[in-house]
């Protein structure tokens, strides 16, 4: 038996087709229903009506400026509903967002800058601005409401960054067809309802909160709630109890964050969601036992999004991410080809799934004869069940967020007396994981001096949290850094 699911593809997308149209296609029936609440400090309200509208006045002020149907919008705003609205009035207007993340340096935003060659840049104060030769707009414009603009499904909708296996953050362009395969996650992990209250903890910029915060509740006319910028840990909680949010999502870190304070009771809460990396049984466990809720895991990529996950119906077995959402063609293949059930390989998406990315910047879709093959390595049982196993690369991962070692080494090239670098996530403690940079030099070097290096060129989230000294750095046979061996050594010196 081979490692294959396939229950048939889902139904197709409708044809013509607008992403945000589509996002908003309950909008005109619900009125006044709340569309997105910001919770905790700077509360806000956003209706299903005062959302079309501005989208629709926003996306008729885009085109206002000459911009033109497939041009590039790059966003450098921060963590609030103008993000959204923009985003959405953008692929009204048949325009290209690029929701860049706000805590990226001036440095990593000129560089998404070059790569993408924006038409119009959106900027709010204290978020960095790429030395670019695009018009930049300090408030989201507004003019007449214009109509959607309709088309084929499979064209370009929004570009999103993540990092890649070259170091330099790759990116990755998403067709309008995106949102209708999200349908899939509904069911197979969410167990969205029209009532639901889903409270997200992430930025508006990440896929994540984009796709699971907004654009799902909205796509059903269900609620998202959002904290509001700032909000500690400790608080999410209690923002749950209060605002009745009866689905939360985030990922493992802020859960575990959240179960070092008191839990009060949250009566409304069905369950949690959570992805970007992997949950630790620790925290889901600690987590059921203090709320009595489960958290449904899901696994994913930028790339084509969660397309594996457990579900209120069908929870994940111990030890799995779930399993393939009904209308995912997913494989475990070796050299292209599916391996027999619980056998270690990659895992693999069907070239014809509605959400898979059209290919990056620099290249069109790649596959292997009919699979997209990822670098997570897996084994599938024979009833579907999906065992991760680890990644296949040495790509890191902080807080969700995929980085690159190679972006982080490429930050400390020729930095004072150091003469190589290594990046590399360790654990600190259990199931607490952080980026360290391993380097070598005569004799340490000042970590405040190292620290304030990585804050002027790289986001927060990328930035080490260690630097180690060493004499050397160890390197296999090809002259290549062992990065693993770095990891073994500081987690198990006595090994």
């Amino acid at each position: 038996m081979q490692s294959v699911f396939d229950h048939g593809p889902p139904p197709p997308c409708p044809s013509p087709f607008n992403m945000a149209a589509y996002v908003l296609s309950y909008a005109p029936s619900l009125g006044n229903k709340p569309a997105l609440e910001v919770v905790g400090g700077d509360a806000s309200v956003l209706t299903y009506d005062a959302l079309c509208r501005r989208v629709q006045r926003v996306a008729g002020g885009l085109r206002a400026q000459g911009l033109n149907i497939g041009d590039r919008v790059l966003f450098r705003l921060g963590n609030t509903p103008d993000f959204p609205i923009a985003y959405l009035a953008c692929i009204w207007a048949g325009l290209v967002p690029i929701p860049a993340s706000s805590q990226l340096t001036k440095r990593e935003a000129t560089d998404i800058a070059r790569q993408t060659q924006p038409a119009l840049i959106l900027h709010q104060d204290g978020v960095s601005l790429p030395d670019s030769a695009a018009p930049v707009l300090g408030e989201l414009p507004e003019a007449a409401e214009i109509p959607p603009v309709m088309g084929d499904p499979d064209r370009l909708a929004y570009i999103v960054f993540t990092s890649g296996t070259s170091g330099r953050p790759t990116g990755v362009r998403h067709a309008h067809r995106a949102i209708w395969a999200r349908r899939m996650m509904w069911d197979g992990w969410y167990g969205l309802r029209q009532d639901d209250r889903v409270m997200h903890a992430g930025a508006f910029n990440w896929t994540y909160t984009l796709g699971t915060g907004l654009m799902d509740p909205w796509s059903m006319g269900a609620t998202a709630l959002i904290p509001s910028a700032g909000v500690p840990s400790d608080a999410l909680a209690g923002l749950v109890a209060k605002h009745n949010a009866s689905i939360f999502a985030a990922a493992p870190g802020v859960y575990r964050q959240m179960l070092k304070f008191a839990v009060p009771t949250m009566p409304a809460l069905r369950h949690g969601l959570s992805a970007g990396e992997s949950l630790p049984d620790a925290v889901r466990i600690a987590w059921q036992e203090t709320t009595g809720t489960d958290i449904h895991e899901a696994l994913g990529m930028s790339e084509c999004s969660t397309l594996v996950s457990g579900s209120p119906t069908r929870p994940a077995r111990k030890g799995t991410s779930g399993r393939p959402q009904v209308g995912r063609r997913i494989a475990v293949v070796q050299d292209g080809a599916p391996v027999p059930v619980d056998t270690p390989g990659l895992l693999a998406i069907h070239r014809d799934d509605p959400g898979l990315m059209l290919g990056t910047l620099d290249a069109d879709l790649v596959t292997e004869g009919a699979w997209f093959v990822t670098a997570d390595t897996v084994s599938m049982g024979a009833d579907g069940d999906i065992t991760y196993l680890g990644r296949s690369d040495d790509m890191m991962n902080a807080g969700g967020y995929r980085v690159s070692p190679l972006e982080v080494e490429a930050a400390f090239a020729g930095y004072a007396a150091m003469t190589g670098c290594a990046a590399v996530t360790v654990e600190v403690k259990a199931d607490t994981e952080v980026i360290a940079l391993f380097y070598s030099a005569d004799g340490p070097l000042q970590d405040e001096a190292l620290r304030a290096h990585a804050q002027a060129l790289l986001a927060r989230y990328k930035q080490p949290r260690l630097y180690i000294h060493r004499a050397t750095l160890p390197k296999g046979t090809n002259g290549k850094l062992n990065r693993r061996l770095l990891r073994y050594a500081f987690e198990d010196p006595h090994d």
